[in-house]
């Protein structure tokens, strides 16, 4: 990722509801927190533990928006009003692409909706604030510093992240919350980059919200994209001087299978040389959906030599929503 070497991030900071020109209370009063939990079993249990909090976003009637981690095999979900209540929640659809996920209240919310903006407007520089359960408390005041790709190792990708700065502590589902009080998108990151004196400065990755309407009612009937999965291969790498090097294989994931080892390098897939995550994911994604061979090229132990993955759907590996 590109350093955002001429920002000062600092401390997060509350906003003040006199510094914006819509009714701040109001608007995050439709942020709530969430909680779930997941069986010791689950595939993602290791990496994302049993227990998960965060916040979510009131977008429709007993419908909330967050980010897909916070309850991918939850067994149950809690949604945290500010009035004290306590709200049992379901999965509605979650979205591995982009990570958005929709959780269906099981009793009445009784909260407005936060209206739903245009991600694509959104300019740096632009006054932000980052809306966490619990009202401006919770919250934080800042700005968007940035928006570019953004890769990450888990095999996901997005061509226009937004980066804002301070970092909300609690950044999971928060909302960012536009300069008329619009949801432009749901906090999915906390980042470090290093500023001009060396010291460690913090950024959130907010997944846009313009993703969202495309897939919105495939996510309410079907809980997921009406088209087939992406080719997954169950690979964790990172970067390392323009070189991809696998830093852990997913649990008899097709990568595990093919016995693609922590320190190897990837090369190329399917003859075409890589040095990034983004380029890597998308030309393995190019090849077909789920279930499509996947050549490599991978360097290991001063020996190259080729692989051939067969890729699967990530969704297969994972507990299905629990139904209540």
């Amino acid at each position: 990722m590109t350093s955002f070497s001429n920002v000062k991030v600092g401390a997060s900071i509350q906003p003040k509801a006199d510094d914006y020109a819509y009714d701040l209370d109001a608007a995050l009063n439709s942020v709530v927190g969430l909680r779930s939990t997941i069986p010791g079993d689950a595939f993602t249990a290791d990496t994302l533990g049993t227990e998960r909090t965060g916040n979510a976003v009131v977008i429709g009637e007993n419908v909330v928006l967050t980010i897909g981690y916070l309850i991918t095999e939850a067994e149950q979900i809690w949604l945290h009003l500010n009035d004290g209540r306590a709200v049992p929640g379901h999965t509605l659809g979650y979205d591995q692409e982009t990570g958005f996920a929709l959780v269906q209240a099981l009793g009445r919310l009784d909260l407005p909706a936060l209206k739903i903006g245009r991600s694509k407007d959104v300019t740096v520089g632009e006054r932000i604030v980052m809306g966490g359960a619990g009202g401006r408390r919770y919250s934080s005041a800042g700005r968007v510093v940035g928006r570019q790709e953004f890769a990450g190792y888990w095999e996901y990708a997005l061509e226009d992240a937004i980066f804002t700065a301070p970092a909300h502590p609690h950044w999971g589902g928060t909302a960012l919350i536009g300069p008329s009080g619009e949801l432009l998108g749901i906090g999915s990151l906390q980042l470090e980059q290093a500023n001009d004196e060396g010291d460690d400065e913090h950024l959130n990755m907010v997944v846009p919200i313009d993703l969202l309407p495309p897939i919105m009612n495939d996510l309410m009937t079907l809980g997921r994209p009406n088209k087939p999965p992406r080719a997954w291969l169950g690979l964790y790498s990172t970067e390392v001087e323009d070189r991809i090097v696998v830093v852990g294989t997913a649990k008899d994931g097709p990568a595990q299978r093919a016995k693609i080892k922590t320190g190897d390098m990837i090369l190329a897939v399917n003859g075409n040389e890589v040095s990034d995550l983004a380029d890597c994911y998308r030309r393995v994604w190019a090849l077909g959906p789920a279930g499509a061979e996947v050549p490599l090229t991978i360097y290991r132990d001063g020996k190259t030599f080729e692989a051939k993955l067969a890729s699967a759907d990530r969704n297969r590996f994972l507990k299905a929503p629990r139904l209540h």
